[in-house]
This record gives C-alpha cells, sequence and structure tokens, in this order.
C-alpha cells in the first residue's frame, strides 16, 4: 500500500471515530454532542444549576408548609381571642348619683341599682336591678350596703339579701342600733348557669341610704367559662 492510500484509510478512521463526538452544523465549527443523562460527568456548571434549582424547590416546599402552620396557629389564636372577648362579662353598679334612701318597706323589695360603672356584656338592667347571666362560668359576686340613720339614737337597721333566681345566696345585716352609721359586705365565688337571675333584696324593715360617694354597691364578674 502506497503511503497516499494509507493516510486516505486513517483518515477514514479517524473521521468514523470522530462522527461520534463531534458534528459540523457550521464549516470549520465545533459544536459538542451533550449526553443529557451524564449532564454532571460532562458539564459541572450544568450541574450545579441543578442541583440549585432542587435546593430552592425544597426551600419553597419548606416555606409554604411553614406559612401554613403559623396561619393556622394564627387563626386558632384569633378565634380564642374572640371566645374571650365573647364571654366578657363583667358589671359594678352603685344605688343612685344623688341623696336616696331605699325603705324601709313592709315588704321585700328589688333593689335598683341605678348608678353603673361598667356592664360588659351588658347583663346588668339598671331598670329591673337584675343581672341575668349571659354565660355559664364561675362568678364573682359582691355586695356592700350601707345605711345612716340621719340623726344620733334614730331606729337604723342596714341590711339586704343576694339573691339567685328567688333563692338567698347570703344575707347581710348590720342592725346593732348603737350608732348613727353601720354598713356590711359578702363576697362571693358562685357557680351559675346561662340565664340565671342574680339580683339584691332589700327585707322588710330594713332601709338604705346613699349619694354620690356610692356606699352601697353591687359587683359581679366572670372568673372563667364553664360551656
Amino acid at each position: 500500500m502506497n503511503r497516499e492510500m494509507r493516510a486516505l484509510v486513517l483518515l477514514s478512521l479517524l473521521g468514523a471515530v470522530l462522527s461520534n463526538e463531534y458534528t459540523w452544523d457550521v464549516p470549520g465549527q465545533e459544536t459538542v454532542n451533550i449526553n443529557t443523562d451524564n449532564v454532571c460527568l460532562t458539564d459541572q456548571t450544568s450541574c450545579g444549576c441543578c442541583l440549585m434549582q432542587k435546593q430552592m424547590l425544597r426551600m419553597e416546599q419548606f416555606f409554604n408548609m411553614s406559612l401554613n402552620e403559623l396561619q393556622a396557629s394564627l387563626d386558632k389564636a384569633k378565634a380564642v381571642l374572640n371566645n374571650v372577648r365573647a364571654s366578657r362579662s363583667a358589671f359594678s353598679v352603685a344605688l343612685t348619683d344623688t341623696r336616696r334612701c331605699e325603705g324601709p318597706y313592709r315588704e321585700p323589695k328589688t333593689i335598683v341599682y341605678q348608678h353603673v360603672f361598667i356592664n360588659l356584656g351588658n347583663g346588668y338592667n339598671n331598670l329591673t336591678g337584675v343581672f341575668t347571666v349571659p354565660r355559664s362560668g364561675v362568678y364573682s359576686l359582691a355586695l356592700t350596703v350601707y345605711s345612716d340613720a340621719g340623726a344620733p339614737s334614730s331606729t337604723l337597721a342596714a341590711c339586704a339579701g343576694l339573691v339567685l333566681n328567688g333563692r338567698q345566696l347570703a344575707a347581710l345585716s348590720e342592725t346593732n342600733m348603737q350608732d348613727q352609721e353601720d354598713s356590711t359586705s359578702a363576697v362571693l365565688a358562685v357557680q351559675l348557669q346561662a340565664g340565671d337571675k342574680v339580683w339584691v333584696t332589700l327585707p322588710t324593715g330594713c332601709f338604705l341610704c346613699d349619694d354620690q360617694t356610692h356606699y352601697n354597691t353591687f359587683t359581679g364578674f366572670l372568673l372563667y367559662s364553664t360551656d
């Protein structure tokens, strides 16, 4: 085989080998044919891009999951807060804003406290003197009664009764008649049901006097709900 023939065979073999690695779309310009199945083995830049995209996808999924959990916790906290606001119940009232006396009467009578310090939940009615329980729970009830005989040696009987649905819970009485002024008070923790009615009654023969100083007060508030 002469020299020209051997050169031709060598070029043919070389062309056959290189045809699997390169293509010539434009004369004189080489284009690498990349195997995408082994991109990380042939192109480290493309491999890094893929890994970064996967990491970004994981971060996005984690962020979305965390955001959903935060939203669920926020919704739960809002529901608890709304429930607390809805269950607020507190009232504090006094007998009068001006000089006024109640009693004595021949029969027990409900005391109507006309001055309202606070009435959250609107459970107290200052026209009837009755507190209607808006929500079942344990309530704190406090009652203070005071009276002034008006003059030394005058008859004095400062007394009242705390009543629940017509049943007396506590009786307050100061009738020693040894001084011109008498007062007494009581504080109770009572479990009440929604719709229960609480009021203060003035027993027969007793009387209370008050003015803008608010000696006679009636207070109640929800300690915690049971429903």
